[in-house]
């Protein structure tokens, strides 16, 4: 396969791009979900975004757009329930039953064409328009400068909530915050993983910073690189295999969690 010829054509090229900034930015939020113990939240989001393909569809609208403002709005909704002592499984559990039914009901009534709802949630990395990947540049960009701009308190809180708290850390109006950074940013990273698939750009490199790093910047440098690295790879193997690139993306950065845990007991 000649891959110098592949990578002039302007769809790989924005595949590329794509799967770069998803994987430099979108672990910065996996991150944040781990520290806070609140891995259902992506669920969700996941729900909430073919809810929002949905209406896209219906509208007019740019689908992912419209999914990535449904997104922040339930993220934010989700957020006092993410410090009650109840937690989050029952609100959670409630948006996604509710969020597919609509989805599913919007687009029977409508005639939409349900199949090509679904392809969002599978994901095409060679299928990004420029305005996916200026999108989806967008929101990483706003991950990586919130991360940077709030670094201690962030550092903080996710160590320990209490004492975030009794150090006079704005808890509530931060996690607001992250859970719509994080909701966002998994609506934006639908065309390339799919929104069923968003682990390998979110989780799975947090998931190995977390065991790699000594440090809590130490965490975000290693989640940064390895999610990049990954993505890229997967982006490579996606082409070379002729493979769908979702799984074949997150089967990836898989591999790179499982040698993380490996280079983990070793140490």
């Amino acid at each position: 396969m000649d891959f110098a010829a592949l990578l002039a054509l302007p769809p790989v090229q924005r595949g590329f791009c794509a799967s770069l900034i998803a994987g430099a930015g979108l672990p910065v939020a996996g991150l944040w979900l781990l520290g806070l113990d609140l891995i259902p939240f992506r669920f969700a989001m996941m729900h909430v975004a073919l809810l929002g393909v949905a209406l896209g569809m219906l509208t007019g609208l740019p689908p992912v757009v419209v999914a990535m403002v449904l997104c922040a709005l339930a993220g934010a909704a989700l957020t006092p329930f993410a410090s009650s002592r109840h937690g989050l499984a029952g609100p959670v559990g409630l948006l996604m039953t509710v969020a597919i039914a609509l989805a599913l009901l919007a687009l029977s009534l409508t005639g939409v064409n349900a199949n090509a709802a679904f392809e969002l949630l599978w994901g095409s990395v060679l299928a990004m328009a420029t305005s996916d990947v200026v999108l989806l540049g967008v929101v990483a960009v706003a991950l990586v400068a919130f991360q940077a701009t709030f670094r201690r308190p962030l550092r903080l809180l996710l160590h320990d909530r209490d004492l975030a708290l009794c150090s006079g850390v704005s808890v509530q109006g931060l996690t607001l915050a992250m859970l719509v950074l994080a909701a966002v940013g998994i609506a934006a990273s639908m065309r390339l993983t799919g929104a069923l698939l968003v682990d390998a750009v979110t989780l799975l490199p947090a998931i190995a910073a977390r065991n790699l790093a000594h440090s809590f910047d130490g965490m975000i440098a290693w989640a940064v690189g390895l999610g990049a690295a990954g993505s890229v790879a997967g982006f490579v193997l996606t082409l070379a295999l002729d493979q769908p690139p979702g799984p074949v993306m997150i089967l990836t950065m898989a591999a790179i969690a499982l040698a993380s845990y490996a280079a983990r007991s070793d140490a």
